[in-house]
């Protein structure tokens, strides 16, 4: 896409500092960084989201993040890592082309998770699960 930053990096038209790379993903450092580390990977084609991605795209873009985070557990001493990609605005993602974030994660990094951990209502999981099933 003519207009995807995403896509300009991975075309070698945009500068990025790049971390790793396979035959359909990349991996650079977010200018951005939650903590120090932070990667993004993305397919080298275009996907807006995991959500309309295929699978060789998803399998490439977790396969080179799981790569990136056993990296940072041995280069930066991480002992945790937090993948997360967004799909869509109400979903957070703000740049629509497939990404992945790794972030290395020690205790005490400031990181939290963003909604409260409380137990849910047993029958209300239930009775989402099964229109989870139905909509497959």
């Amino acid at each position: 896409m003519a207009d995807c930053l995403f896509c300009g990096i991975a075309a070698g038209d945009v500068p990025a500092t790049l971390v790793a790379e396979s035959e359909a993903a990349l991996a650079f450092m977010d200018i951005f960084p939650a903590v120090d580390g932070h990667v993004l990977v993305i397919p080298r084609a275009h996907h807006d989201d995991a959500l309309g991605a295929d699978r060789e795209a998803l399998a490439a873009c977790i396969e080179l993040a799981g790569e990136v985070g056993r990296a940072q557990e041995t280069a930066l001493g991480a002992t945790g890592v937090t993948f997360l990609s967004c799909a869509r605005p109400d979903g957070w993602q703000s740049v629509f082309h497939l990404h992945v974030h790794v972030l290395p994660r020690t205790a005490g990094d400031g990181l939290a998770i963003p909604w409260p951990v409380e137990a849910g209502d047993p029958e209300r999981i239930a009775s989402v699960a099964e229109r989870l099933r139905a909509a497959r």
